[in-house]
C-alpha cells in the first residue's frame, strides 16, 4: 500500500480556501495521511510553493517528529520547523498579486530515521534523503 495524502479542508488540485491564506488569517490545513509503511519511525510535512519568484520557491510549513501512526496532521502534530517567512508555524499563501496560480504542495515522507532538530526544506532534503522510505503530496492552488 503506497502512502496517500488529503485533506478535509480541500480537494487535490483544487483552489485552497480563502481561510488557510496569510490574507484571511492563515488556518493550517488538516492533512490526513494513510498507508504509512510498518517500518517508518515518524513522518515529516513539509508544504512548499515552487512558483514563487525565488530561486528555491518558498516554504510555507515545516512539521518533523510526527509519529507514524498518526492519521490527522496538524500544526501540533510534531515539532515546526521554520518556514522562508522565518516563521514557526504554518504560514498560508500570499503570492504576489497578478502573479497567477501558485502550486502548493504539502509533502508528507515516512521516515526510517528521525530527524533531529528542526531543519530547513532544503537541510532536510540534503540530509535526510536516504531516509525516506515513501513521499506522497496533496496539491492546492491559489492566486491573488
Amino acid at each position: 500500500m503506497a502512502i496517500t495524502v488529503s485533506s478535509t479542508d480541500f480537494a487535490n488540485r483544487t483552489r485552497m480556501p480563502d481561510p488557510l491564506t496569510a490574507d484571511h488569517g492563515s488556518k493550517a490545513p488538516i492533512i490526513e495521511v494513510a498507508g504509512v509503511p510498518d517500518e517508518a519511525v515518524e513522518l515529516a510535512l513539509i508544504c512548499h510553493d515552487p512558483d514563487a519568484p525565488m530561486p528555491l520557491g518558498f516554504t510555507h510549513w515545516a512539521v518533523y517528529g510526527i509519529p507514524a501512526d498518526t492519521a490527522r496532521v496538524t500544526g501540533e502534530s510534531g515539532r515546526a520547523g521554520l518556514t522562508d517567512a522565518g516563521e514557526s508555524h504554518y504560514y498560508g499563501p500570499q503570492p504576489p498579486v497578478g502573479h497567477g496560480d501558485h502550486s502548493y504542495y504539502f509533502w508528507v515522507y515516512a521516515m526510517s530515521r528521525r530527524v533531529e532538530g528542526e531543519p530547513s526544506r532544503d537541510v532536510f532534503l540534503h540530509d535526510y534523503a536516504d531516509a525516506i522510505l515513501e513521499q506522497n503530496r496533496l496539491v492546492g492552488y491559489y492566486s491573488r
